[in-house]
């Protein structure tokens, strides 16, 4: 769950040229409303959530986002050549390096949450991660074979748009073929989820039943993190691997196939996204 948070703030932060100032202006209410959705917090332990969200965000648009301005003016300056499999990777990680600093600095203020919690609102946190995974088997684990893949070349389609612009139908045709050779498994990601959640509900009950202090809560909590980088089963890490090495090579091949229009289109969105971080951040100043 904490990584998901993660994911949904560097989302809000790269979301879109004119909504991004907007967007991480709303952050903050956003973030809480879906740990709400989760937990369902009562009046106590929504003034203490909100007063970490909000530290979080005054350090966040402090300290990262110049550093995502600046990683986005280096994108930019790539944007116009071909890429290489080995590029997309260092971006890829280094895209990970800032996941992981934002989930760090969001621990402290977990530790201070979760030991409120009561066994009710595990219980809620449960029946939410089902509904969760009720949308999730919806949206990848359709019953036909061919409708998975279907929807993944849907998926990446509109995420190379997204990017480029519209793609033409010979590059769709190879966005296709790439997506058909890809180890992406949606039955093992769904595992791994799972197996995720029960370990958070796991350490969620053991902080309610124990009310362990505030430091060994936190270790408790960065434990999980390294959990969430590195899986504990080794499948799931060697297939992790794998695919993030295809990804690799499928994002180098997009990008060597698109034309000089459609990476002037994606250097415009990139310059949009510095742009708009910088003043996001001058803001905290």
């Amino acid at each position: 769950m904490l990584r998901g948070i993660i994911a949904a703030l560097l989302i809000l932060a790269l979301g879109g040229c004119s909504a991004v100032r907007f967007g991480y202006s709303q952050a903050p209410d956003l973030v809480y409303w879906w740990l709400d959705g989760y937990v369902d917090f009562d009046e106590a332990q929504t003034l203490r959530t909100r007063e970490g969200i909000r530290h979080w965000f005054e350090w966040h648009r402090r300290t990262q986002l110049p550093d995502y301005a600046r990683l986005l003016a280096q994108a930019r300056a790539e944007a116009p050549a071909d890429g290489t499999p080995e590029q997309a990777c260092r971006w890829w990680q280094q895209l990970r390096e800032r996941a992981d600093v934002a989930l760090a600095e969001a621990l402290p203020v977990a530790a201070e949450v979760v030991p409120l919690l009561t066994p009710a609102q595990l219980q809620h946190i449960e029946r939410r991660q089902a509904k969760s995974n009720d949308e999730f088997r919806a949206e990848y684990l359709a019953a036909r074979p061919e409708r998975r893949l279907e929807d993944s070349v849907e998926r990446a389609i509109d995420r190379a748009e997204f990017l480029y612009g519209t793609l033409d139908e010979r590059q769709r045709e190879r966005v296709a073929k790439l997506v058909a050779a890809s180890p992406f498994d949606a039955e093992l990601w769904f595992a791994e989820r799972r197996q995720r959640q029960q370990d958070a509900l796991a350490l969620l009950r053991r902080v309610v039943a124990e009310k362990p202090d505030r430091e060994a809560t936190l270790a408790m909590l960065r434990a999980y993190a390294d959990r969430l980088t590195r899986s504990p089963r080794e499948e799931y890490r060697r297939y992790a691997q794998r695919l993030t090495t295809f990804n690799c090579s499928f994002a180098a091949a997009l990008h060597n196939d698109t034309t000089p229009v459609q990476r002037k289109a994606l250097a415009e969105r990139l310059r949009g996204w510095e742009n708009d971080l910088r003043a996001l951040a001058s803001e905290a100043q």
